[in-house]
């Protein structure tokens, strides 16, 4: 092992600022259950509110830090693209969230509320996120949020036809028609996604938030 690659040069060091922290709040259901649209509206809501927050979108991010292998390769060589780019696939999904889970930290750490938006099918890679933040906070640092849409609403939204192409076969891997869902067991917050608004449902989280006191 050479010395850049021994461990014990990478060490964890304090910060010399103390800072109150915020959350993760984690929105999990399938694509097209609403978990953006909420999220965006509860960053309205609490920006309103005074409370320092920030969005974590599943789509964006995959333009940059957990960008695909074909955006890697718009500036970066075949190799590059490959070895760092993130499919779609069960273990790069795994990373993905890996990543996500260490920049919501982070934010949380500087005071924020973070809103995150992402399918994340896998209940192994959600408790990873959320042991990831809470080892360096506290178990009210992350609230997961189920926002649970049946499939069929999801498909008649479907604003992206991203449903209509897994159900033809043009998309591998798509959660909750080629690849499972795995519905969080006892989330903070199970949200009815394809019965109440989207004000009703960003409301519940508010009132959550309040509850727990991340709304400053």
């Amino acid at each position: 092992m050479s010395e850049s690659d021994s461990p014990t040069i990478v060490k964890w060091h304090s910060a010399s600022v103390e800072r109150a922290r915020g959350c993760v709040v984690w929105f999990t259901g399938l694509s097209g259950s609403g978990k953006s649209t909420v999220a965006n509206r509860v960053d309205e809501l609490l920006a309103n509110l005074g409370t320092p927050s920030f969005v974590l979108d599943g789509d964006n991010v995959r333009h940059g830090l957990n960008a695909t292998p074909q955006i890697l390769a718009q500036r970066h060589s075949t190799e590059f693209a490959e070895r760092f780019g993130l499919t779609f696939s069960s273990i790069d999904r795994e990373e993905n969230i890996r990543r996500i889970a260490c920049v919501a930290e982070l934010f949380v750490a500087a005071g924020l509320v973070t809103l995150t938006a992402f399918v994340s099918p896998f209940r192994r890679d959600r408790d990873l996120a959320r042991q990831l933040v809470v080892e360096r906070g506290g178990v009210e640092d992350f609230v997961e949020v189920f926002v649970d849409t049946p499939i069929e609403i999801c498909e008649t939204r479907d604003p992206k036809g991203l449903y209509k192409k897994a159900r033809a076969g043009e998309i591998k891997n798509f959660t909750g028609i080629s690849d499972p869902y795995e519905s969080p067991n006892h989330p903070e917050l199970h949200l009815a996604g394809g019965s109440k608004s989207i004000d009703e449902l960003a409301n519940e989280v508010v009132d959550y938030l309040r509850k727990i006191k991340k709304v400053f």
